[in-house]
């Protein structure tokens, strides 16, 4: 399985970021053979060693001071994660939590072990926003990290963590700083696929108030009902992220120096950004919702005020039918010559004036 995969569109402006990612990739890395061990490598002074079987890497991590190794898996199952739990230890609930997946983003600590959850977020392409399209869809990344190894578990539609490993081995200055670095590029990319994801979402919040104020509208409650679902669910992976970031920038970590810290509030910064699109967004999608109803409203009133303008014109000659139709023997002018014309006359008459009349009012 490649570990590259890139999403969202490829002409969405990116803005200029404090990263440490920005650097030239160096040539991909041979792979592991394993498909749920995406990749494997041992790193020493910032520098990759070898792409090594995942048992044999551990090892080394454990022999070679200063060194650490940098585990990707994708959606491993208990007998994988297994292997990696007994060599560095990790704590039963959060190999449970690794596994299982569906986890609220959240940072929890082991002993000299951290373990972050991050949600992630795609764009689902599509052309035109209908009641039931797909706009956003998620994934997770867990993140193990501890004094000498660094383990991402990947679920869903995650986005590869190739790019990443790519520029940061482009840096080894960086690199040397350990799984902590690593830690931090991750989750700085996940915030910047916030960010692009959070543009192309706009486009359709965009295209959405055009169409609800258009001349020649129609019920447009279904799609922006959907618009809505999609950011909540946008919303659910962002919110929860500021805590667990904010704890990490602020406080004391043994394994996290002050210069990643720095960077590390770069990135809560970037996600306050995002939270407050979202809530922006948000925002005026529930005003296109109440605009929607109260322009279907409206037109339900003119509908009815036209019907009723028409039924009243219609009275009209039905009221001096229903006269004529009575079976009297003496009606005004039942036996001259120009009864009949004359009623017709009178009739149109009337209903001409009543037309006149209800379209000087606004009725028709």
């Amino acid at each position: 399985m490649s570990d590259t995969t890139t999403t969202g569109r490829q002409w969405m402006r990116r803005r200029p970021r404090a990263r440490w990612t920005d650097a030239p990739a160096p040539p991909a890395p041979r792979k592991c053979t394993d498909d749920v061990v995406v990749d494997c490598a041992l790193y020493e002074d910032g520098v990759r060693q070898a792409t090594l079987p995942l048992r044999e890497a551990m090892k080394s991590a454990r022999e070679r001071p200063g060194s650490f190794v940098w585990i990707g898996l994708y959606q491993p199952d208990v007998e994988h994660i297994a292997e990696v739990a007994d060599a560095f230890g990790l704590h039963p609930l959060a190999v449970e939590d690794a596994v299982k997946a569906h986890q609220r983003p959240k940072l929890e600590q082991y002993g000299d072990t951290l373990f972050l959850v991050l949600k992630t977020i795609v764009f689902v392409e599509h052309e035109k926003l209908t009641a039931t399209t797909d706009v956003v869809d998620t994934g997770e990344i867990l993140l193990f990290v501890g004094p000498d190894f660094v383990v991402a578990v990947r679920h869903g539609s995650a986005p590869g963590l190739g790019r990443v490993r790519k520029a940061l081995e482009g840096r080894p200055d960086v690199l040397a700083q350990g799984p902590a670095a690593v830690m931090h590029a991750i989750a700085d990319q996940v915030v910047d696929d916030y960010l692009d994801v959070a543009d192309a979402v706009e486009l359709d919040v965009e295209q959405l108030e055009a169409d609800v104020f258009s001349p020649g509208h129609g019920d447009d409650a279904e799609r922006v009902y959907q618009l809505k679902r999609e950011l909540i669910e946008f919303k659910r992976a962002v919110q929860p992220m500021a805590r667990p970031l904010q704890r990490l920038a602020e406080e004391p970590q043994p394994s996290i120096s002050p210069e990643i810290a720095r960077y590390l509030r770069d990135v809560a910064d970037h996600l306050t950004q995002v939270r407050e699109r979202l809530s922006g967004y948000s925002e005026l999608v529930d005003g296109l919702l109440a605009a929607n109803l109260s322009q279907l409203a409206v037109q339900q009133n003119v509908d009815m005020r036209r019907i009723s303008a028409g039924a009243a014109i219609l009275a009209i000659p039905t009221m001096i039918a229903g006269f004529y139709g009575m079976n009297f023997e003496h009606m005004p002018e039942l036996r001259w010559m120009f009864g009949y014309p004359l009623m017709l006359g009178v009739t149109a008459a009337l209903s001409f004036t009543a037309y006149r009349v209800f379209r000087r009012v606004g009725w028709l």
